[in-house]
């Protein structure tokens, strides 16, 4: 009896660990553990298609430098009147007044290294923008009124062609603007001159993006020659626009089989200060590319500038119509 009344707490001991005692018991190695947190699911954003962040960033995006403006010569065939996606533009020829709000978009990895408007290769990871009528190349800073966040950008590309955008920036620029989670954003877009100062913005409208779509009546615009890139321009995200003549007054300088040629006509002219402000472009039609100036406002101003290159350089210059 005395044993037994030693021996039956023992027992009862031993069944309270096995029945309750989670430390005591080793899991079944077979049996796969359960996870008790779900991987986070990437937000896709508002960026385009299955476009999105690269996948070996800088450390420190926060820290690459905005844009340094500085005097860049204007591109003749990126600056010309073109239409896309049904709609017109006209852009801006010189460094002018502009302020307007809208929504930012940007483009990541899926447009990192293609070519942009400007010929250059589009970086995500460099401070640059795109848009519609801004001259190319030009700088802007961009605010973001919700944060007061600013960058300093190079536009160096079309875009972009949605009647609910403004501007398109890289990676980069939104990341600073921390536009990155959300896609897009409202933002503040200011053109500087080469002092990177803000232009004076008197008695500025806002400023139409693009013309309305082309009337049923309207004539429709020639194809483009199928080795004539001037023709036509291609944006990073292999958007194309067809390049569109302005009717007016123009000074035809040169006419060319070799492109090179004309090009060296055209930095001739800008160096002896001959373009008047007026778009200076290298043309290729029917085989041919003809250096030539305008539109100008009237005839009168058209010869005008067509004697006076004679003068400089004696070289002739007709006045036609386009």
């Amino acid at each position: 009896m005395n044993s037994a009344r030693y021996l039956l707490p023992a027992i009862f001991s031993l069944l309270l660990v096995a029945c309750g005692g989670g430390t005591s018991v080793k899991p079944d190695a077979g049996k796969t553990q359960t996870p008790t947190m779900q991987q986070p699911v990437p937000k896709k954003g508002g960026y385009y298609l299955d476009d999105g962040p690269g996948d070996n960033p800088p450390a420190d995006i926060d820290n690459i430098p905005d844009a340094v403006p500085r005097a860049e010569t204007p591109l003749p065939r990126a600056n010309r009147p073109y239409s896309a996606l049904g709609r017109r533009y006209t852009p801006m020829t010189e460094h002018s007044p502009y302020k307007q709000r809208g929504v930012a978009s940007w483009y990541g990895k899926r447009y990192h290294g293609q070519k942009t408007s400007s010929g250059e290769v589009y970086d995500m990871y460099s401070m640059t923008g795109a848009h519609t009528i801004l001259p190319l190349p030009s700088y802007v800073r961009v605010t973001n009124p919700e944060n007061g966040r600013s960058v300093i950008v190079r536009i160096n590309d079309r875009g972009p062609f949605h009647d609910d955008r403004l501007i398109d920036l890289s990676y980069a620029a939104a990341y600073k603007l921390r536009l990155i989670e959300k896609g897009s954003g409202i933002v503040d877009v200011e053109a500087l001159d080469t002092n990177g100062k803000t232009i004076p913005a008197t008695n500025i409208a806002a400023s139409p993006q693009a013309s309305k779509p082309a009337a049923p009546g309207d004539q429709p615009l020639p194809p483009a020659e199928s080795n004539a890139p001037a023709n036509t321009m291609t944006n990073a995200m292999n958007e194309t626009a067809i390049n569109q003549p302005v009717a007016g007054d123009y000074v035809q300088v040169g006419a060319f089989s070799l492109k090179a040629n004309g090009d060296r006509l055209v930095e001739t002219l800008q160096q002896h200060n001959l373009t008047d402000n007026v778009q200076v472009e290298n043309w290729y039609n029917a085989g041919t590319y003809r250096v030539r100036l305008g539109p100008y406002s009237s005839r009168q101003q058209a010869e005008a500038a067509a004697a006076k290159i004679k003068q400089v350089l004696s070289t002739n210059a007709i006045v036609i119509r386009q």
